[in-house]
């Protein structure tokens, strides 16, 4: 036992799990030690339980603050650290690389071979190259269409277990109720209420091989809904990868999006309606740099606003997604597009009256700006956020989040909800990729068996 190669697992309750369970978990020839964690608020300082730690680990694996890995590296004589989480740019990656280095540790990057699962169902990958591209209206689009086809279709969403891990091993969501019995935070609910509400089964959790297992049973196709910028967990028989043409250069500069775009048989460039035309040359022609064979559609995410009369000439609040404000980094979302769209006279800065966990949350990320970022990961931030909605001195709230706010947080002041959805311009078409490449090799798996 005291040759194993001593291991510890940087991530943010996500990938760094599912690469435990996929590859170290029976693995005798490592002990994993320790996993830190960061990014999401409160989850150090608990466990990976022994329920899912396997046979080699009794005692579960403890959690700690990412702060501490220097530390931790020479007080459990760290061999190797393993990082597994997404979304970051590449100097962050390597600076992290350099302190592991400095401590003694070899730096680990785990890839395809050793980390995807294979299924005994076709699988479709939706990925971006960041958050906030517009992955989630892509994967409702592909949802939508192979359905329309009669297709049994389950999308299995990544990992967001930020609560007891063994009763989240494996999670279905099928209608509404399901949120509220699994105790979903308001990130998960943003991801799987508009597949519930398109009447699409969502499977989530922590093993993503239990998982896949029970959504082969239900399944003609398995839809891959991946978060972040993270590569898929399951080996794709297409890929799928949205751009950003308001980000350009992120493609070539966080991990893993570089990644997903090599990967990838299909790039959807988003946003093209609101995009600069010189980006979107750009972008153009990094996605062919890159991964010429790739197939391009063109695609807008054009906004809808319940009232329009509840933004003209208002001072108005909006309320954008958490994330692809945060560690997304991007400055603006639906809300404010449709702010600008339907003649707001000015946007309300909340940060005078941001109270809690959401005045943590400006402090964290200074470039924010005045948008609020609807974060929820916990029943006291979701009421520190809706304190702060209900404090801030403006006409109206536009809520530019996945899902109505409103269902979840009780705001008192007038309010109206902006809705999106994916638009293809020309051809080709996400519907004409996927009859030629997905849906026609089916048939002719039916007929050759």
């Amino acid at each position: 036992m005291s040759d194993r190669i001593k291991v510890l697992i940087m991530g943010a309750a996500g990938r760094d799990f599912h690469n435990f369970n996929v590859h170290f978990r029976e693995n005798e020839a490592y002990d994993v030690v320790a996993f830190t964690a960061t990014q999401i608020p409160d989850i150090d300082g608990r466990k990976y339980p022994a329920e899912l730690a396997g046979s080699l680990y009794p005692k579960g694996i403890p959690i700690h603050d990412e702060e501490e890995l220097e530390d931790l590296i020479y007080d459990l004589d760290v061999d190797e650290v393993v990082f597994a989480y997404s979304d970051l740019p590449y100097e962050y990656v390597m600076s992290k690389a350099a302190l592991v280095n400095y401590a003694g540790a070899d730096f680990r990057l785990m890839g395809a071979k050793s980390t995807m699962i294979p299924s005994t169902k076709p699988v479709i990958a939706i990925c971006a190259v960041r958050t906030g591209c517009g992955k989630s209206q892509t994967t409702r689009a592909v949802c939508d269409h192979l359905t329309s086809q009669g297709k049994k279709v389950v999308a299995i969403r990544h990992p967001m277990p930020y609560g007891d891990l063994v009763k989240q091993k494996v999670q279905r969501f099928a209608k509404l109720e399901d949120l509220k019995k699994h105790d979903c935070t308001i990130e998960e609910m943003e991801e799987y209420e508009p597949h519930i509400m398109n009447k699409t089964i969502v499977y989530a959790g922590v093993d993503y091989e239990a998982i896949l297992r029970e959504a082969e049973k239900e399944a003609d196709i398995i839809v891959w809904d991946g978060g972040n910028n993270d590569m898929p967990f399951y080996m794709p028989d297409i890929m799928i990868t949205v751009v950003d043409p308001h980000r350009v250069g992120h493609e070539l500069s966080y991990y893993p999006g570089e990644t997903n775009l090599l990967m990838a048989d299909v790039v959807v460039i988003n946003k093209i309606d609101t995009a600069d035309i010189d980006d979107i040359s750009t972008l153009r022609d990094n996605i062919r740099m890159v991964n010429p064979d790739a197939i391009v559609v063109d695609a807008a995410s054009p906004v809808s606003i319940e009232d329009e009369d509840m933004i003209y000439g208002k001072n108005v609040l909006v309320v954008e997604d958490g994330p692809t404000l945060t560690h997304g980094e991007m400055t603006y979302g639906a809300g404010v597009v449709a702010a600008e769209k339907y003649g707001a006279e000015s946007l309300v800065d909340p940060r005078p009256w941001a109270v809690g966990k959401m005045a943590e949350t400006f402090d964290k990320y200074p470039d924010i700006g005045q948008i609020l970022p609807a974060m929820g990961y916990g029943e006291e931030q979701m009421k520190d956020l809706e304190t702060t909605i209900n404090s801030v001195e403006c006409d109206a709230v536009v809520i530019g989040t996945p899902i109505d706010l409103r269902r979840i947080i009780n705001i008192e002041k007038p309010s109206t909800r902006v809705t999106y959805k994916l638009q293809e311009i020309g051809t080709p078409t996400l519907a004409s990729i996927l009859n030629k490449h997905v849906l026609k090799e089916m048939e002719e798996a039916v007929k050759n068996s």
